[in-house]
């Protein structure tokens, strides 16, 4: 991204916070260059709403964060696809993972990738929207569930979405974690409020860490853990992976998704999924609130983005826009 991108971030990215705000008004689409608390810089698109609804000023009542698979940008045909259906229902903030596209840093494989979601979910409400859902497929429903857990109303758990002064890692372009979580607690506290997610939809997701069981899981990860893997997902898949191993382990989804509550979860999982069987989703979904979470099993339907249609897509944003019947998390 160029000077031009930092621009627009400039312009819109710390705009007003009302839901009239400029960056929430129908118009055409933007870029921007965000940065997560531990520096990462971060390439995403907004796309205003487009739906047919009428409201004060043109603008959507609320935004959908928009978080891709391993191996997707901000720029794939997929996401894009995902992008404008889900602009029929509200504003939509879409990125890349570091690591992934014009992003920088490097893939943790969905780790410090919730920093990535909190700096985009932080933009979308700086754009004026109340109400913000993050939807996530494959690698991106297991971030989006962590961070729903890690950065919800009132809680401290977020400390990796505070900012911190620390020099980044030369290959990874991102602090040290524990200078992150040495960083204020009102600095914390700021962030998790502006991170807050009002909803979340897992697509696709993985319930636990170190899943083999399949075919395409083995070679995902061959991919990921050795060398040469790593250099045919660098320049073969276009995705920088991280050389070093998970330490400590990260909260797995399933361990997260009981945090969730109240905010409304939605799991999403297909019967002919080639990387996850479907016990998957049922884990997450029987770990969560029952009374906030449901459960979609899709005959047919394979894996994530790639292979969502249209009609998918619609029903999650059909789903997304009816939850906001409570009160925001962000400014209203």
């Amino acid at each position: 991204m160029g000077d031009d991108a930092e621009c627009e971030f400039a312009r819109f990215g710390s705009g007003a916070r009302t839901a009239g705000g400029v960056g929430a008004s129908r118009g055409v689409p933007r870029r921007a260059v965000l940065r997560a608390s531990d520096g990462v810089r971060i390439e995403a698109a907004y796309d205003p709403y487009e739906g047919a609804g009428s409201y004060e000023g043109g603008a959507a009542p609320c935004a959908i964060v928009l978080a891709h698979g391993f191996t997707g940008s901000v720029d794939r045909p997929a996401v894009r696809r995902a992008a404008r259906v889900f602009a029929q229902y509200g504003g939509v903030v879409s990125f890349s993972f570091r690591g992934h596209g014009s992003s920088g840093g490097h893939s943790t494989v969905g780790d410090r990738e919730v920093l990535d979601l909190a700096a985009a979910v932080a933009w979308a409400r700086s754009l004026g929207h109340g109400r913000v859902a993050t939807v996530g497929f494959s690698m991106g429903g297991s971030v989006v569930v962590r961070h729903g857990a890690l950065y919800r109303a009132g809680a401290h758990e977020g400390r990796t979405g505070a900012p911190s002064s620390a020099s980044p890692d030369p290959v990874t372009d991102a602090v040290p974690e524990d200078a992150v979580r040495d960083a204020a607690p009102e600095a914390v506290s700021d962030a998790v409020s502006d991170a807050v997610s009002d909803a979340v939809v897992a697509v696709s997701a993985p319930a636990r860490w170190y899943y083999r069981g399949t075919a395409p899981m083995r070679r995902l990860h061959w991919v990921i853990q050795r060398p040469v893997g790593r250099l045919v997902s660098r320049y073969g898949l276009r995705t920088r992976v991280h050389p070093r191993d998970w330490d400590p382990v990260p909260l797995s989804p399933v361990a997260a998704a009981p945090l969730l509550a109240p905010t409304p979860l939605l799991v999403v999982h297909g019967d002919r999924d080639p990387y996850f069987p479907v016990d998957h989703p049922h884990s997450l979904a029987a770990a969560a609130e029952p009374h906030s979470t449901e459960l979609w099993l899709v005959e047919g339907f394979g894996h994530a983005e790639n292979a969502a249609g249209a009609e998918l897509l619609h029903r999650i944003g059909s789903w997304v826009a009816a939850r906001w019947s409570g009160p925001a998390h962000g400014p209203a």
